[in-house]
């Protein structure tokens, strides 16, 4: 942090909490106690109004603000909330920005509303995903980087299914176009090389990860908010949910459900996916609860998955 960010957040610290010593200043703002006190010399030569009172800390005179913002609690709970979230589900770079932004917030709200703030936060919770990971959150950073840049992307992918060759992994070049969070799930939206045409590229699935010095220019027309990939989804599965789970399975409202039938044997959902076996996992998941009536292919690899699952008990 430079000086002149450092003195302006040193005001806002004050403004926040009334007193700080210059030790509890220094601590914060991870420097000297000397630098504070220069500091503090300059925001006085400046003309900002600071108080010094000898073994308590400084303060500001009463009746200075800075800036002259001013927010409803309504506002400001909406601009804290959208902060919370940030600190949940994105990388530690934003998560810090988000820290910081959230103690400028609070330092420029006036003391009842920055009570009547926390009792409606008090009263939320967001409950979302968590955080990336480890690996995933280097990936984040990284793509972040090559968005902004506007720098082609090398990386290895590996497939939930596999391709008809067998292979799982490959190696792909991309344009990256944009990030996006879905029900807990970050997704990159790219111009893949290797398929010639737009892709979505789950991070939890990237790995080596390599920001290349080339550049590419994202088409003038694209809008990422206004983007709706095209839909690949072309094999139709069926698939019938015993009677004591249809409300469950409706609440969850699976992603690939096209369709859903209330009969007297069940709930009849029809799915739309890429490749059978991309459901594979959550047919498995209901138990003997869920019945795929098909197509074909999908039934006998459920008998096979029920079949190993019996010869190991």
């Amino acid at each position: 942090m430079n000086k002149t960010d450092r003195q302006m957040a040193i005001i806002l610290e004050l403004q926040r909490f009334g007193e700080r010593r210059a030790e509890d200043l220094a601590a914060t703002f991870e420097t000297s106690v000397r630098t504070i006190y220069r500091d503090m010399q300059a925001l006085s030569e400046a003309g900002v109004p600071v108080v010094g009172a000898p073994g308590q800390g400084y303060s500001l005179m009463e009746g200075y603000f800075l800036p002259p913002v001013s927010f409803t609690a309504e506002e400001a709970t909406a601009l804290l909330l959208g902060l919370d979230f940030i600190e949940r589900q994105f990388d530690a770079g934003y998560r810090a920005e988000a820290q910081r932004a959230r103690g400028k917030l609070e330092a420029i709200l006036p003391g009842p509303v920055r009570l009547n703030v926390a009792r409606v936060r008090s009263g939320v919770k967001l409950l979302a995903a968590g955080r990336p990971g480890a690996g995933e959150e280097e990936v984040l950073v990284a793509l972040r980087r090559a968005i902004l840049d506007e720098r082609k992307v090398r990386f290895r992918y590996d497939k939930k299914v596999p391709e008809p060759d067998g292979n799982r992994r490959s190696v792909r070049e991309a344009d990256p176009y944009g990030l996006v969070l879905t029900e807990g799930v970050w997704m990159l939206v790219a111009f893949c090389h290797l398929r010639q045409g737009m892709r979505h590229f789950r991070l939890s699935r990237m790995s080596d990860v390599e920001v290349l010095d080339e550049r590419f220019r994202r088409p003038e027309h694209f809008d990422l908010h206004a983007y709706k990939p095209a839909n690949d989804r072309t094999v139709t599965v069926r698939v019938r949910i015993a009677p004591e789970l249809a409300d469950r399975a409706l609440e969850k409202n699976y992603y690939y459900t096209e369709a859903s039938e209330r009969t007297p044997e069940g709930l009849l959902l029809t799915l739309k996916v890429r490749h059978p076996f991309e459901v594979l996992g959550w047919v498995l998941g209901w138990g003997a609860g869920a019945v795929v009536l098909e197509p074909e292919e999908l039934r006998e690899r459920v008998r096979q998955e029920w079949l190993k699952g019996l010869k190991s008990y």
